[in-house]
This record gives C-alpha cells, structure tokens and sequence, in this order.
C-alpha cells in the first residue's frame, strides 16, 4: 500500500512526522483523561482496564511473543536470546508480577512451545491469544489445531487475523477466513475473534466496520513505524480512522509497536550510537506513559526479550503514568536521530 505521501522528501516526512507524533492518535487521544487506576489482586497490583466488549477487565501490560525469538526478522533486538528453559521462566515470572494476557503467533518460531510450557498448570488464569496467517480458508483449521497444540491447550481466547495474511488476501480474502474462525468458535476452538496490521489499516477500517470483530491489534507507538516500514501521513490517517471506529464498536483495542520495534528498546544503542545511556533507560518508560494517554487504549502488547524487560515495565506501570515534558522531549529528541540513522532511512515509507 504505496501512496503519494511515500513519495514526500524525507526530510518534509520527518519535519511534519515530528510534529505530529504527539497528536497522533487523534484530538479524542489529547483530551482523555490519565488511565485508570482500578487495581487487581490488591494494592500495588498493575493497573486495569475493560477489555472492549469482552466483558474482561485486564491488566494493561500484556506480553508479546516476537522478541523472545531469534531468526531473521524477529531477531536483532540487541541483546543474546536466552536458552528455552529461561524464555519458559520469564514466562512464568511475568505471570507471577501480574500479567495475565499472553500474545504470540504460529509465524513466531518456537514462540507457542514457550507459551504453551510456561503457562502449564496456570492456563485457565489468563488470557490466550494466537493470530492465523493463512490466506487459504481451507488451512485455517489446521493452523489453528497446530497452534493448540504447540499451546498445550484446547482452546485459545482470542484468534486474530494476522496482518500478513490481511495485507495479501485483501477485505474479501480476509474475511472468508473471519468466516472460518466464526465455524471454529462455534466448535469451542476460541472464544474471540480480532484481527491485526501494522499497515493495512485501510484494509482493516472496513473489517472493523463489518461487526464482526471483538478485537483489534494496532500499530501505534510513539515511533511513525511498523514492522519494517514507516508510516507516511495517509496511513496515520487511516489508523487513526481504525481507533476511532473500533472504540465505536466497543471492541477491544491492543496496541502494538510501543517501542518502535528495534527503536526504543535494547537496540536504541545500536540505531543512535553514542546517545546517553541514562537517557536510554528511560526510554521505554517514556513510550509506554505516551502510549497510555488514549484511554480508547485497552492493552499494550509489548514484546519481551528478558525478564528484566517485564520488572522495569512493571515498574513503570505500578508509578504515575502522566507523560511529562521530559518524557516527550527525550522521545522526540531520540526520533528525531533514530529517523535519520542509516537502518531507519533504508524503510520505505507507506
């Protein structure tokens, strides 16, 4: 999905992306008000909010899958991928510091086996979810047994459309396999049914209108990117369209991408060398108190490579979570050189 803003001069693109990254997420994200403080599990707990039309109420931090692999794309994350009995460890420990929604996909390597094994024993405490990245409606259901099985598990809590699948199946393709999910809920295979993009949010906007989706995961850290490609402001348009009908539709909004994928995280050294390590500390905690300023905003998935990923991102979470002048000066200071450094400039904008 190449449009004529993938055509702007890059350095029009980082001037006005700058400037709007703030106000992103739309004048509705600018006037919400600070997220909610209800607690779970006593005092001290991570804070919660209502998962859409689930009927769910779940703490925000949710633990994404991607960055506990390491082969091609999913790798580079800046720090050495941990043996398999320590990812299955920082499985449970998440569980044990509160998490309770669990996110991975078939297309994640071993990322289901870690799931599956860590949260042995604990399955029916919290929220599964996994993603169908077959454009074929024939293959849903076997992509969906072997995932329940590589899970452990009989049954998911949500299955979600992955955007691979969205971007070369299209509305229609796309939903023939909602279609198949539906028959695969009824047999008790799942219990929700979402869909995901990092780019195809004009794609996504019409599916979210359908109905038929309790789910949405969405693309929309601080950074103006996705997977592999930046957001030009066609595309930010049409995501912001997608929040705003999918909080229409009382459904549940994920937010992916809180770090930029390789932005703002551990590879932060790598994009901007020699920038101040204190302030690469504070990064992450900076974009996940931006990302909550929309409180359309029902979970922030956040892929996790360590488990001290999961106690400082806790951390974060359990302290004041007004964004403050300092956090949005350093994640605009650090955009701005990230946009400009060789492995960003390579991204095509779409």
């Amino acid at each position: 999905m190449r449009s004529q803003a993938g055509e702007l001069p890059r350095r029009e693109f980082l001037k006005t992306g700058l400037l709007a990254a703030g106000a992103a997420l739309g004048a509705e994200a600018a006037a919400a008000a600070e997220p909610d403080k209800a607690r779970v599990n006593g005092p001290g707990a991570l804070p919660t909010r209502p998962f859409g039309k689930t009927g769910h109420v779940l703490p925000v931090f949710g633990m994404g899958g991607s960055a506990m692999v390491g082969l091609g794309k999913f790798a580079e994350y800046g720090v050495p991928l941990l043996g398999m009995d320590e990812r299955v460890a920082m499985v449970r420990h998440a569980y044990d510091m509160g998490v309770r929604y669990f996110d991975t996909a078939r297309i994640y390597l071993e990322s289901e086996t870690i799931m599956g094994r860590g949260l042995k024993g604990i399955r029916d405490q919290v929220f599964l979810a996994t993603k169908v990245a077959e454009t074929d409606p024939d293959r849903v259901r076997r992509s969906l047994e072997t995932s329940l099985k590589n899970l452990d598990t009989d049954h998911v809590d949500l299955a979600q459309i992955h955007s691979p699948a969205i971007e070369k199946a299209g509305f229609d393709g796309a939903m023939k396999l909602h279609a198949e999910l539906v028959k695969l809920r009824d047999q008790k295979m799942l219990r929700f049914i979402g869909l995901t993009t990092h780019v195809a949010f004009d794609t996504v906007y019409r599916m979210i209108g359908t109905g038929g989706f309790d789910t949405v995961l969405l693309a929309c850290g601080y950074f103006r990117k996705g997977l592999n490609t930046l957001h030009s402001h066609r595309t930010l348009e049409f995501r912001d369209m997608c929040l705003a009908k999918a909080h229409e539709m009382k459904m549940a909004i994920i937010a992916m991408k809180i770090m930029g994928h390789k932005i703002f995280g551990h590879n932060a050294a790598n994009i901007v060398p020699g920038y101040d390590p204190a302030a690469l500390a504070r990064l992450p905690a900076a974009a996940i108190r931006w990302a909550l300023q929309d409180e359309r905003v029902s979970m922030l998935n956040i892929g996790i490579s360590l488990p001290a990923d999961i106690d400082k991102n806790c951390a974060t979470l359990k302290g004041d979570l007004r964004v403050t002048d300092a956090d949005r000066q350093l994640l605009a200071d650090f955009a701005a050189r990230a946009y400009e450094s060789e492995s960003v400039k390579k991204m095509p904008v779409v």
